[in-house]
């Protein structure tokens, strides 16, 4: 997940004006209809952490993780499934194939003349996902790469005249994907690439090429690649890279359920992933909005006739891969199915030990990420208004394309959604607004074998997972702020070019 931008109206103790929507519901008169329902209030804690505790039970007894292709994940599902069965809702379990890509051992990047030198893996470079295997040692080529700025470094057939082959190509990030930078330098004969971050972009790359490559592809930070261009193109430089991967087809699955009730014309789509990553258990990455979804499944029901749009829930599979299932169940849908979804509200991580409270930046108000189809900002501003009438702090989470709302926006479905921050940085003005530590990350525990029960912020996830419950009651009655009542059909959002698949950058 991206770092977290405070957000413009931290809410404080003054008192303000709500509409109507938003105020407490008074106690019926005698003989008067009853009240109606909260959804808020039904969905409680108590059974949110009866999930957590068994995503935890599960990973402990499945080798430690419910990761995409896993025993820990096939065991997920069918608990996902069977809760679903006892809340009545009839789940369907979508099954579908991806690439599968992993590092059998740590990589090598080194120089081996004029001088010698080892690199960090992790501070200095990584291996870039989708990698080729080899360990080649060659002259070290610059391609293109700009005096400032960031240039379209290889990205161009002509940037490889005079390439020799067999060298080591040195390529700064930018202009084009790494997919299209590592394809270049293969067809020119490099016998490796080296893509380095742009100016002013901290640590190595951590990206992808998103297809399995033939020749080894690391990605390293901006001051190692701009050193080792200048002294390339003096002549003499050589490195070394060593990779070693395995890649192949894997199986996962996409669990999705519809209320029965509502217009099938008009799908609210509510998703959380349900893998975690293999170092362990992900209680909080993403078993925080996986057992939101549930808890909000469980008591759907209870709104009765207040479900006049159908209502969907879906828990993705295989999201750490690169957000795998959620891509797979939007492309494959029909054109005239897709249009029937009005939006989606994502849930990734509802209780970061060290959070905040993040909406979705559905308006683009912070210029940062994408910008998210027209209706995106509506959703945003009902978080916003629940929150505040709670007297609750919000700050604002950039579409970034880290997560399963990527695949919605870039067919031009509205998206909203919470996510409370992972290997971010806090600030002084989050701490203060939030609470928790200052310049220590929101979730230290992300992608670690420590995130377990003991790394959710309980509180927080408890308010998040209230304000999700109110928001979806909502646009199960009305989706009419987002796009007017009915799904147009939208063409793809023209101005939407992915930069983020899952976790990896995708240029």
């Amino acid at each position: 997940m991206r770092k977290l931008i405070t957000g413009r109206n931290l809410v404080t103790g003054t008192a303000v004006a709500l509409p109507a929507l938003f105020l407490p519901l008074a106690l019926p008169a005698a003989g008067a209809a009853p009240a109606r329902p909260d959804l808020a209030k039904l969905v409680t804690l108590k059974d949110m952490r009866a999930h957590l505790a068994a995503f935890q039970e599960i990973a402990d007894y499945n080798g430690g993780n419910r990761a995409a292709g896993t025993p820990g994940y096939d065991v997920s599902v069918r608990y996902v499934v069977g809760r679903l069965r006892k809340a009545g809702l009839t789940p369907k379990v979508h099954k579908f194939s991806y690439p599968y890509w992993r590092e059998r051992s740590d990589a090598v990047f080194a120089r081996t003349a004029p001088s010698k030198k080892s690199y960090k893996r992790e501070k200095d470079f990584l291996t870039m996902a989708y990698s080729g295997s080899g360990d080649v040692t060659g002259p070290a080529a610059a391609v293109d790469v700009p005096a400032k700025g960031d240039g379209t470094s290889g990205c161009e057939k002509g940037d490889f005249k005079g390439f020799k082959k067999g060298s080591i190509a040195l390529l700064q990030r930018g202009g084009c994907t790494f997919r299209t930078k590592a394809a270049r330098a293969k067809a020119a004969g490099a016998s490796a690439v080296a893509v380095f971050n742009k100016p002013g972009e901290k640590g190595p790359i951590i990206g992808t090429v998103s297809k399995p490559s033939a020749i080894p592809v690391v990605g390293l930070t901006h001051e190692l690649g701009a050193a080792l261009a200048k002294e390339a193109r003096k002549g003499g430089l050589k490195l070394r890279v060593k990779t070693d991967t395995a890649h192949g087809e894997r199986t996962s699955a996409n669990v999705v359920a519809d209320t029965e009730r509502g217009n099938a014309g008009n799908v609210v789509l509510v998703g959380a992933h349900l893998d975690s990553v293999p170092a362990g258990a992900g209680i909080n990455d993403n078993g925080t909005g996986a057992a939101a979804l549930l808890a909000i499944a469980g008591k759907i029901k209870d709104l009765g006739k207040g479900l006049r749009n159908r209502v969907r829930f879906a828990w993705w599979g295989a999201e750490e891969e690169g957000l795998r299932g959620s891509a797979h169940y939007v492309a494959s849908l029909p054109a005239y199915e897709r249009e029937k979804i009005a939006l989606n509200i994502n849930l990734d991580m509802l209780g970061s030990p060290n959070g905040t409270r993040g909406v979705y930046d559905g308006d683009h108000s912070t210029g940062g990420g994408t910008r998210a189809p027209a209706g995106s900002g509506a959703i945003e501003k009902m978080f916003r208004d629940y929150f505040k009438g709670r007297r609750l702090p919000t700050a604002e989470s950039a579409f970034d394309g880290r997560s399963d709302y990527g695949p919605f926006i870039e067919r031009g479905i509205p998206a909203g959604g919470i996510a409370t921050g992972a290997e971010g940085v806090k600030t002084a003005a989050e701490a203060k607004a939030f609470g928790g530590r200052a310049g220590k990350a929101y979730d230290p525990c992300y992608h670690a074998g420590c995130d377990r029960l003991k790394n959710v912020d309980l509180k927080l996830l408890d308010t998040n997972a209230d304000g999700v419950a109110h928001v979806l009651q909502h646009l199960a009655e009305t989706t009419v702020a987002v796009n007017g009542g009915a799904r147009l059909a939208l063409p793809a959002a023209a101005s939407y070019e992915p930069v983020r698949q899952g976790p990896y950058l995708l240029r």
